[in-house]
């Protein structure tokens, strides 16, 4: 029988979390404190405690401004170059172009992160950063990756908008470079019902800079020493992210479980290549990202039989309008022309997935 199962829907929360939610505003509204406040100190101090670092949290409006901040932070300026994947999500080049330096775009590896192995070929005197994207929830070598910049004098900022809760080495994800840069956007992990973000940094002159940069360039009220901006995260999405903070951990606990059932019955699967380790500490199972020639006919196949997918990302960044340029990538391309997301999310029922596998299997034995 024919089910409908959406990608993600968010408003299938259980009723304690939207009681505790509505709790959480009704308790705001009554202090009528509604811009910085204890919600936005006790949101940095929980982040902390979670990611259990001595670093720096700063909360702030959305992961993309956190990009452009921590660029803004480190001095990197028109003229500068800075390194960035060419599988991605936007955000990572339109920060570098934000600040008027020039995103140096690199190819993938074939798990969809980075090629680490291919930052010497594109270094020059010019290179000032290299972002680092922990792309569907797999972290990135950042220790290679740190090692790397250290040795060349390049700045290292984590991209981590789709990394939280993941860890390596006993680290977690967003800590390991000069600046960590978070995104609370709905459909992460850990999700605000509105924008937010924040950023991390060991470095404490650095961590002065970005909280004024995030607010006008204040160092205090009306004492304005740089120029800065608005970015500072709304108090009562602060207090929001507060109340779901305690979820996560059992959400998290939920992703792996469907990832497993998925991986068990998935695998040998038509050509379907699986993302082996979704399963690890290194990766947060964000999403649950397959791989297949027949990717579009499967998607269709899908969403006729009432299941909602997604492509992250159908276009690479170099390859579109404002960044277009003439030069192969060639293993992004194809992650963009093969790779499929499924539904994984703490909603999603076992027999859900269940139905989305036999599906899967069904239109395979049609395909072959």
């Amino acid at each position: 029988m024919k089910q409908q199962v959406p990608f993600l829907d968010l408003s299938l929360i259980d009723q304690e979390l939207k009681s505790a939610l509505e709790q959480k505003f009704s308790e705001m509204l009554s202090k009528g404190i509604f811009s910085g406040g204890e919600e936005v100190d006790f949101l940095s101090n929980n982040l902390a405690k979670y990611l259990n670092t001595d670093n720096e949290v700063i909360p702030c409006s959305n992961g993309t401004d956190a990009l452009e901040v921590a660029l803004r932070a480190l001095g990197i300026s028109e003229g500068d170059e800075v390194i960035v994947p060419a599988l991605s999500w936007i955000s990572t080049a339109e920060a570098v172009s934000m600040v008027r330096a020039i995103p140096v775009f690199i190819d993938t590896d074939t798990s969809g992160l980075m090629d680490l192995g291919l930052l010497d070929k594109v270094i020059n005197p010019m290179t000032k950063a290299v972002i680092g994207v922990h792309l569907y929830g797999k972290m990135l070598d950042m220790e290679k990756l740190v090692a790397w910049g250290k040795l060349n004098a390049v700045k290292v900022i984590e991209d981590n908008a789709q990394g939280f809760g993941a860890h390596q080495g006993g680290k977690s994800a967003g800590c390991w470079g000069d600046v960590g840069c978070f995104s609370f956007y709905p459909t992460k992990n850990l999700g605000a019902l509105g924008e937010a973000g924040a950023l991390i940094t060991h470095d404490e002159q650095l961590a002065k800079k970005i909280r004024m940069l995030i607010n006008h360039g204040q160092s205090f009220r009306d004492r304005h020493e740089m120029l800065g901006r608005n970015s500072r995260i709304d108090s009562i999405q602060a207090g929001f992210l507060n109340v779901k903070l305690a979820y996560f951990k059992k959400w998290q606990e939920k992703r792996k479980i469907l990832a497993d059932i998925y991986l068990q019955n998935l695998t040998g699967v038509g050509d379907l290549i699986l993302p082996e380790t979704i399963l690890g500490s290194e990766h947060n199972a964000h999403l649950f990202v397959v791989q297949s020639n027949f990717r579009d006919e499967l998607k269709q196949y899908l969403e006729d039989m009432g299941i909602g997918t997604a492509i992250h990302y159908p276009t690479i960044i170099p390859k579109m309008k404002p960044y277009l340029i003439q030069k192969e990538f060639h293993v992004s391309e194809i992650w963009s022309k093969r790779a499929l997301s499924l539904p994984l999310n703490p909603f999603l029922k076992k027999n859900e997935v269940w139905y989305i596998i036999e599906e899967i299997k069904k239109f395979y034995s049609k395909t072959s």
